[in-house]
């Protein structure tokens, strides 16, 4: 089920690039674009000079070359090429169908350096990065996270907090842990930012003047990132465009080879089973209820029988 909500995902995002790209060789500017979907400028410019990318390697456009497929005015030039091509178009698969690989500690500790090199909302974005790796949470998950489900009125942390079921993708409730020391330093970091800025404040003695309900993430502007339904009315799907756009680019900022937030998870699955986890408690966790399907993801390391006899005694 998870990997069929990946895949759905990643094909309305290659559509959604799709009717950008079409747009705008039709004459609309890159900022009516931003505006119909949604998203920022520079998200939209980087997704229709991707797929524009695409389709020259994958199908071809006639006097179009690749360098070329980077440039507005040359996409437009070729309009009638690339609406002919938009029709054999067969986009690559998901990533969610390619091998995602597990992370070491050494790699999240200098993706994390490059993002804070390179990010303008530091505290904000290394939250973020550190809570898919210290948490498994998905982005959806992530974007409905509120300040009381990370802090206790007194303003301590809920080291030991529960995913709504509102909260989840699957709409069951399950354990969620705030224990790791480096997500805690730059989340608060992040939080005393808000406060200052005034976003989302509530009482001032509780909730770190905060208020409880406000979402955790906000946006530059102070306002929670948009969430909004994905698919037909009865599959009750949902999806945070804004914070997908954001992971993107995060990953893009720690240059670690095939990142992403699968990858993150079988990152949380490995280190718990390091740990001595068995497949309930990596379900549990992640929000997988069958173990077979937890098997599919990572089956769980099984000792050799030298192993399990060497000096048994």
């Amino acid at each position: 089920m998870e990997d069929f909500l990946d895949t759905c995902s990643h094909q309305e995002s290659t559509q959604q690039s799709i009717a950008m790209l079409r747009a705008v060789v039709s004459g609309e500017t890159y900022e009516a674009v931003a505006d119909q979907f949604g998203l920022s400028r520079t998200a939209v410019e980087r997704r229709i000079k991707a797929i524009a990318v695409q389709l020259t390697k994958v199908v071809g456009i006639d006097g179009l070359k690749e360098e070329g497929a980077a440039f507005v005015r040359r996409l437009r030039l070729h309009r009638d090429g690339i609406v002919a091509a938009l029709a054999q178009f067969n986009p690559p698969p998901s990533p969610a169908n390619r091998p995602a690989r597990i992370l070491t500690l050494d790699e999240i500790a200098q993706g994390a350096l490059r993002i804070k090199g390179r990010s303008n909302r530091t505290w904000h974005d290394l939250a973020l990065y550190y809570l898919l790796f210290a948490t498994g949470l998905r982005p959806l998950e992530i974007a409905r996270l509120e300040i009381q489900d990370y802090l206790e009125s007194d303003g301590n942390i809920r080291r030991k907090s529960v995913l709504r079921a509102e909260a989840a993708i699957n709409s069951k409730s399950r354990p969620l842990y705030f224990s790791s020391t480096r997500l805690n330093e730059v989340l608060m970091a992040y939080l005393n930012e808000r406060t200052k800025m005034g976003h989302g404040l509530g009482e001032y003695a509780t909730y770190c003047g905060l208020a409880p309900k406000s979402r955790i993430f906000l946006s530059p502007n102070g306002e929670p990132y948009p969430i909004t339904p994905n698919g037909e009315p009865d599959q009750r799907r949902s999806v945070c465009r804004a914070l997908l756009e954001i992971y993107r680019k995060l990953f893009r900022y720690a240059e670690l080879k095939e990142l992403s937030a699968q990858s993150a998870r079988l990152t949380v699955m490995s280190r718990m089973y390091q740990r001595g986890a068995d497949e309930d408690q990596v379900g549990t966790i992640l929000g997988i209820a069958e173990r077979s399907a937890v098997r599919e993801r990572m089956p769980r390391p099984k000792p050799t029988l030298d192993d399990l006899l060497e000096e048994l005694i």
